[in-house]
């Protein structure tokens, strides 16, 4: 399931003559511009996501004790809905700092809505979430989008995340101790099955509605 697309008015990315000064031109520069509707859709996304996280922080409280309880470590199959928002913007925007862009709008929002964690360590955590979501399609230039980039985008933040906690809030648990492996593994497994596959059909949903016609993302044909 792939979709390759431009932003211009099809699907379908064109190559261009070399210019007679002997100099291509360079369709990507207008497919990485940021637009005011790139923006605009971008904050709304990250408002959106804010509302997620925060009423996240509420469910996880109450959810993880309870996990918790049955293996230690299992609740992190859960923490993609705090980041899942990274892979959802570069697939529906298609464009270079994206993800950062939303996660940051998102993060704070949900500061605004109030939670426990300290402002530092929401935005440090938004920002290195951005970075780990697009690395795998900046790989591609921003060219590819489909199911695999976004798994592998999951399991790289994931993996980003997952680390992160283990360094700076997990002090106590060794990486290789039931616990420490019980998370890693969780939290690997829920980028994958969240971050990126919940994102990815939650954008074709979207998409589905029409409100992303006036975006590469929106006009995108897809194989079955």
């Amino acid at each position: 399931m792939v979709d390759r697309t431009d932003s211009s008015t099809d699907n379908i990315i064109t190559t261009t003559e070399p210019s007679p000064m002997g100099q291509s031109s360079k369709p990507e520069n207008r497919r990485w511009r940021w637009t005011a509707a790139d923006i605009a859709v971008g904050a709304a996304l990250g408002v959106a996501c804010g509302l997620v996280f925060w009423g996240f922080n509420f469910a996880y409280a109450w959810l993880s004790p309870i996990i918790g309880g049955i293996l230690p470590g299992l609740a992190s199959v859960l923490h993609p809905l705090w980041y899942f928002s990274g892979t959802l913007a570069v697939i529906i925007l298609r464009k270079p700092g994206a993800a950062v862009y939303v996660n940051l709008v998102g993060s704070a929002a949900e500061m605004l809505l109030g939670n426990q964690f300290s402002f530092g360590f929401v935005f440090a955590s938004a920002a290195l979430q951005g970075v780990f979501s697009e690395l795998p399609f900046a790989l591609t230039r921003y060219k590819v989008f489909n199911l695999p980039i976004s798994m592998a985008s999951g399991v790289l933040v994931a993996l980003e995340y997952g680390v992160y906690l283990m360094l700076f809030r997990y002090q106590g648990v060794a990486f290789l101790s039931a616990r420490g492996i019980v998370h890693m593994v969780s939290e690997l497994v829920g980028g994958v099955l969240i971050a990126g596959v919940m994102s990815w059909y939650l954008y074709r949903a979207i998409a589905a509605t029409g409100a992303l016609d006036r975006f590469a993302s929106g006009r995108a044909r897809f194989a079955a």
